[in-house]
């Protein structure tokens, strides 16, 4: 069956179509991607704007026609971080799925580390033991252990690497600083993680992890999805100096990194050091599943 996967989150909508069905890999088939920024839209009350919401409307409605072009039978829609935060969510989602007819539902954050970790889970299968999996996402930072499908812990923290460019570097507080919150975040949160053991396999998803591992040394997308790549933690605190010293152009012309995400690179790359320094790993194998793929699986295994 061919089906949608519409994913609205704090910096970018994505349609994924797919060819799917039980027993076996989803084959993608096409992609549709905007830039949204919808955390960009909060005011300072925390509510959406007219014009978010309305950049919102179009963008759904566009992939809807999309994924009806593609030939897609279901389209399966939900919205993250962005639009979870804002104050007046229930109102957004109502004139998005007035709109367009879909029915968008919001995730909230243990969901999508617990649906991101299922996607890890089939992609490595059981002989990779007990999973420690990492997301940074552009509104929050997801965290899951555990040995089954279903995680034993799935924490979600405030920490995507959107939001605390927004919050913390656009404001002008210091890195030291940046650095500090980072991390006294995490660390209230790991013993959580921590009490289950140690990781058999310790893996990271999602956009950022893949630029900070590309602009590391690992293998392009063009090299396919079955390459392994890792990111290490000695390139990736050698990086971290190195980002603070540059410009978002510059940022967004290294391997792997899109200029609409570059200046987020620098708050991306302080979080997941921090991630990898409290859970003391050396590296972070790099996985091609995340959240969509995870939200998918879960749909086929209950049809």
């Amino acid at each position: 069956m061919r089906m949608g996967v519409l994913d609205i989150g704090s910096n970018t909508g994505h349609l994924l179509v797919v060819d799917a069905f039980r027993g076996g890999p989803p084959v993608p088939a096409y992609s549709y991607k905007e830039p949204l920024r919808l955390a960009d839209d909060l005011d300072a009350g925390q509510a959406m704007t007219e014009e978010g919401v309305t950049r919102l409307v179009k963008y759904v409605l566009e992939a809807k026609a999309v994924a009806e072009d593609k030939g897609c039978t279901t389209i399966i829609a939900f919205a993250t971080s962005a639009v979870r935060d804002a104050v007046n969510v229930d109102a957004v989602i109502d004139r998005v799925n007035e709109a367009s007819g879909l029915n968008l539902q919001v995730l909230a954050g243990a969901d999508e580390a617990s649906l991101t970790f299922l996607a890890v889970r089939r992609w490595f299968g059981w002989s990779a033991g007990r999973l420690g999996v990492f997301d940074i996402g552009g509104g929050s930072l997801e965290l899951a252990a555990g040995s089954d499908e279903t995680p034993e812990v799935a924490q979600s923290l405030p920490l995507g690497a959107g939001r605390l460019t927004r919050d913390w570097i656009d404001a002008g507080r210091s890195t030291p600083e940046l650095r500090l919150h980072v991390r006294s975040a995490i660390a209230d949160e790991a013993g959580a993680i921590l009490r289950g053991g140690s990781f058999d396999r310790a893996v990271a998803t999602s956009k950022t992890f893949r630029s900070l591992a590309r602009i590391c040394g690992a293998a392009s997308s063009q090299d396919g999805q079955y390459v392994r790549r890792v990111l290490q933690k000695a390139d990736l605190s050698r990086l971290v100096e190195e980002l603070v010293t540059m410009r978002p152009e510059e940022i967004g012309k290294l391997p792997g990194v899109s200029p609409d995400r570059a200046h987020q690179m620098q708050a991306g790359a302080i979080v997941a050091e921090a991630t990898m320094d409290l859970f003391d790993l050396v590296e972070l194998e790099i996985c091609p599943w995340a959240m969509r793929e995870g939200v998918l699986l879960e749909h086929l295994d209950g049809l």
